[in-house]
């Protein structure tokens, strides 16, 4: 009888689970975003809740809520109801915070992956009027200066940090790292000036290198970017071996149900599938990702792990 009782009271949660799927969402979904407005964060959060908003033909309101390397917008995410109707869009941060901060106000367990959504180069930029041509110029100048270079990055703890940390450990310079709330804010003192160099995602500044107001000397991918076809890979700049990719996911809080997750990421999918989302996503210099959310739970717990290991090779330290 207990056991008829057992296989009721599941069929019946089941049931449950599948009518809220099925009416999900009846009411505005709230994408939380990691990193201020006009970063590359931002912008492929609104492209995809653009697009999300059509399939649902219910608003899909993006909000940013910057600060602590993505993490404030995180922990928000962490403590709302777990109903798909706050969710979490953010970098390559997600995997890198917890390698970084021995205290954080959630855990990686807080949440459930459902998708990625893109990946894309960071471009190593510097101002046109700077006399640094070329990654060879700036790593003989950050060796016969150490120190002295200042180099953005987003904030402690972003995907822009770690390319510069990993770029660091591979060509040995010295340079001084200044953490900023997000590119659009490092991309204003290159410009004018105060900083000298930066790993920016290529969606963020494409339009300021084709409009001549950031010099580009390297993509950071394996591959060229073809929106810069003229622009060399780092390694193919002097540095060989060198590899680094920025992603983008979506995030629930824990506990939201299973049935929602995968409408929500097989709504995530189509939506990166579709044409007008993918000539978004190349114009921005973005590469559209596809995986279910046990193939992304695998790759993100990949990509923390070896965050794990850049943090204690470059000796990374939280503010």
């Amino acid at each position: 009888m207990k056991r008829l009782i057992s296989i009721a009271a599941a069929a019946l949660s089941l049931s449950i689970f599948q009518c809220f799927a099925q009416g999900y969402p009846s009411k505005p979904v709230h994408v939380i975003i990691g990193f201020t407005a006009g970063t590359a964060t931002d912008i492929l959060a609104r492209v995809l809740s653009q697009k999300l908003a059509e399939f649902w033909n219910q608003s899909v309101v993006a909000e940013n809520r910057p600060g602590a390397g993505s993490t404030i917008a995180a922990a928000a995410v962490a403590k709302a109801a777990p109903d798909g109707y706050v969710l979490l869009f953010n970098s390559s941060a997600q995997s890198i915070n917890p390698a970084l901060y021995a205290k954080l106000p959630y855990d990686n367990k807080d949440f459930v992956d459902i998708a990625p959504v893109a990946a894309q180069p960071n471009i190593l930029v510097v101002s046109p009027a700077s006399s640094i041509k070329s990654v060879a110029d700036l790593i003989a100048e950050a060796k016969a200066k150490p120190g002295q270079i200042n180099f953005g990055s987003a904030g402690v703890g972003t995907a822009t940090h770690f390319n510069l940390e990993k770029f660091k450990l591979m060509t040995g310079i010295d340079v001084t790292h200044i953490p900023y709330k997000g590119t659009p804010e490092v991309v204003t003192d290159i410009i004018g000036g105060r900083t000298t160099a930066y790993f920016a995602p290529i969606s963020a500044a494409i339009s300021l290198i084709q409009g001549g107001k950031l010099r580009a000397l390297a993509v950071s991918t394996a591959k060229r970017a073809i929106q810069l076809p003229n622009v060399p890979t780092i390694a193919e700049a002097g540095v060989p071996g060198f590899e680094f990719a920025l992603w983008f996911g979506l995030w629930a809080p824990a506990g939201t149900p299973a049935e929602v997750v995968d409408k929500i990421s097989k709504d995530t999918m189509r939506a990166v599938a579709t044409a007008d989302v993918r000539e978004q996503f190349a114009k921005l210099g973005s590469e559209p990702l596809s995986m279910t959310p046990a193939e992304f739970s695998r790759y993100v717990r990949k990509e923390t792990e070896d965050n794990a290991r850049v943090v204690k090779a470059a000796g990374i330290k939280a503010p």
